[in-house]
């Protein structure tokens, strides 16, 4: 059968389940449905363990290896964004132990994948300015994100990120509802305090160096 054109995949109204059966079928070529369904997903719960894009990027691509040869094992009893990330999650640790053993090895690559924090406005539409502050305050969410306990930072990347409901996420990770939420609550707590510590240090909105060059410049050469 002539596989799929890319544009196709994108506007698919086949649901996880069928398209599982129909790639057993010998359909493979579907398989890439999935991969454009969930990389986002994917791509989120393995950089709540790893910060290193390369090391994400090698992470995601043995997991969806692993999740196609392990297909067959998808019974559907829970969603395959469930599955998938269960699958994400344990090669993001195996990967955590290999490299305190020093054995990963980087691709050269990394996969494009969008890693948007903040309202999703296309910057095509925003002026130079507005383009910086939402940059900046992307990196600024991202890094408090980053510095929360794994515990936590991961709960919060499933609940507010990828907006996974309760049962989901107790599915994916092995918790109880309480734990789910009393984490949650603790999460947020602790990215609001991370936040304020990264906004008092003195360094947002700094007046650098060589912007400070630039105004003393313009105004003695005027005087």
């Amino acid at each position: 059968m002539e596989a799929l054109k890319i544009r196709d995949y994108s506007t698919s109204t086949l649901d996880d389940a069928q398209i599982v059966r129909r790639i057993l079928g010998g359909e493979k070529e579907l398989f890439e449905i999935l991969l454009r369904r969930y990389n986002q997903t994917l791509f989120r719960v393995i950089r709540g363990y790893l910060k290193d894009r390369e090391e994400v990027q090698d992470a995601m691509q043995n997991a969806y290896l692993k999740a196609f040869d392990k297909l067959f094992q998808f019974q559907g009893n829970s969603s395959f964004s469930t599955w998938l990330i269960r699958i994400g999650i344990n090669e993001a640790l195996l990967r955590l132990k290999d490299m305190k053993k020093g054995k990963t090895v980087h691709l050269n690559t990394f996969l494009s994948v969008k890693t948007d924090l903040v309202n999703q406005i296309p910057d095509k539409q925003m002026n130079p300015e507005k383009a910086l502050i939402r940059q900046e305050a992307k990196q600024l969410l991202e890094q408090a994100i980053d510095n929360l306990p794994e515990k936590y930072r991961l709960i919060y990347i499933l609940k507010e990120i990828e907006v996974l409901d309760n049962v989901q996420i107790e599915e994916s990770l092995g918790l109880t509802e309480s734990n789910v939420k009393v984490r949650l609550h603790r999460a947020k707590k602790l990215l609001k305090d991370s936040l304020y510590q990264l906004t008092s240090k003195g360094e947002v909105f700094e007046f650098g160096n060589a912007h400070c060059d630039a105004v003393v410049n313009f105004v003695m050469s005027r005087i």
